[in-house]
């Protein structure tokens, strides 16, 4: 088949109505989360310095990850992206099996994130029950929502604004500290923090690649771009340009921000359970850094939240209109969202809250490490129908895509490894490995609804062509 541009996709319903700026920063968003903000700091006290390099590593593989899914996403731009992939590639079970663990981890990431962002209020407010104030960003991100896509966009804008604001704050102060010796922390900052306490693997290498696993769920939500597919305005621009970006905001908002935070403070000076950002401010000297590190975890928590209930609904009604998922969930309100699939995915979410509220603490890391699990599953199926998908060209059965990845599928064939050794390390955890007990359970559970289908539409399981329509 000849290598002419088909980047085309059924219309779905959906209003394009994601603009560059807002692709853009939903892309950028997604880099920077909770994870970082907070789980580095006990990453920190396991790994040392060489958390930087476990960041570096994990980020060229999430960049592999991205470029495969780009060149999915040009070849077939579809809101669902790889839930629809895994479909066309593997078959209609993968496609089910994708679709759902996707729903599963935004649902237990929003629980999450909407019980850490109670607690963050907690820290200005303490007088005001965490339930309250969990119910109240419950509600005020669903009718947000449910408005349009456009206001979705708007907040997330606004949400990744704020997060990049204070990291490059973060750095541009971290590097006057270090350049001119201002501060409290003058004396002491030095990039020889680096490597002299212990050198640049304190724990050991083992230690370091343990941390990895966390390292992960801080790069979960980068894939959110490809939900986007299918309501942007016009994704041969604009979806190209926000993964081809990723490098740069991993190199800065990672690597740099970690860096710089290492070299003004020694890495035996942090914690579990308390914030790197936090420290470095406290150990400057800058009296309200707390609070303004506390304001931009807030803004973090929110604005998974937030992403949480867009691809949520989207994902159940990519389930919908596939007959995987009850039909009404296919139907789009008067201002084109799935209003009913948000609906169902916040009450889930809003029975996170009763639980994070009177379970013990742990639970807490339970819910991250799930939905982890539930992420290296996606961004393996990206790989898999990449390199599927790769096959298929180079054989003449499908058209290329205007966006290939370099180095075709190899670098698909690496990240494949990569997440597969994670997975190992998982296991090997022993707080870690009740994730991949509730995945084997909630795979049970999807395998019998997937038999529980097939008796009742048989033709469920048939394959089905895409189909493609001119977009733009």
């Amino acid at each position: 088949m000849t290598s002419e541009k088909v980047t085309t996709t059924p219309e779905e319903g959906y209003e394009r109505g994601l603009g560059s700026r807002q692709v853009q920063m939903i892309a950028i968003g997604g880099a920077i989360g909770v994870g970082l903000f907070l789980g580095a700091g006990a990453n920190i006290a396991k790994a040392g310095p060489s958390l930087i390099l476990m960041y570096a590593l994990a980020g060229v593989i999430i960049f592999f990850i991205m470029r495969a899914l780009g060149e999915l996403l040009l070849y077939r731009p579809v809101s669902g992206s790889f839930a629809e992939y895994s479909r066309e590639f593997l078959g209609p079970f993968f496609g089910y099996f994708t679709g759902w663990t996707y729903w599963l981890m935004w649902v237990v990431t929003g629980m999450a994130e909407l019980t850490a962002a109670a607690i963050y209020v907690h820290y200005w407010f303490p007088g005001i029950p965490q339930w309250v104030t969990a119910l109240v960003f419950l509600v005020v991100l669903f009718v947000a929502n449910l408005i349009s896509v456009k206001l979705f966009g708007e907040i997330e804008f606004w949400f990744s604004m704020v997060k990049v604001t204070a990291l490059i704050g973060m750095i541009v102060i971290g590097l006057g500290v270090l350049t001119f010796g201002f501060s409290a922390a003058g004396d002491t900052a030095h990039v020889a923090n680096l490597w002299q306490f212990d050198g640049f693997f304190p724990k050991g290498i083992g230690s370091s690649l343990m941390t990895l696993q966390g390292v992960m769920f801080a790069y979960l939500a980068v894939e959110l771009v490809g939900v986007t597919a299918g309501e942007s305005e016009n994704p041969e621009k604009t979806l190209p340009k926000a993964i081809n970006t990723l490098p740069w905001r991993i190199a800065l908002f990672y690597v740099g921000a970690l860096t710089v935070i290492l070299c003004v403070v020694k890495w035996t000076e942090f914690a579990p359970g308390v914030s790197p950002f936090v420290k470095a401010f406290a150990v400057i000297g800058i009296p309200a850094g707390a609070g303004i590190v506390n304001f931009v975890v807030l803004t973090a928590a929110l604005s998974s939240c937030n992403s949480g209930m867009y691809s949520t609904g989207r994902m159940l009604r990519t389930l919908a209109d596939n007959g995987e998922a009850p039909r009404v969930f296919s139907k789009l309100s008067a201002t084109k969202t799935p209003a009913l699939g948000i609906t169902v995915s916040v009450l889930f979410m809003g029975i996170g809250v009763v639980l994070n509220y009177v379970v013990p603490e742990k639970a807490f890391g339970y819910v991250t490490s799930v939905a982890t699990a539930a992420g290296i599953w996606t961004w393996l199926m990206i790989l898999i129908s990449h390199v599927l998908y790769r096959r298929a060209v180079d054989a003449g059965r499908l058209p290329t895509s205007s966006f290939p990845a370099p180095g075709g599928a190899v670098c698909s064939y690496i990240a494949i490894a990569f997440l597969l050794f994670v997975t190992g390390l998982i296991a090997y955890g022993a707080d870690s490995r009740v994730c991949l007990y509730v995945m084997a359970v909630w795979a049970v559970a999807l395998g019998i609804g997937w038999l529980v289908l097939k008796s009742r539409t048989p033709s469920i399981a048939d394959r089905r062509e895409p189909e493609f329509e001119q977009v733009g």
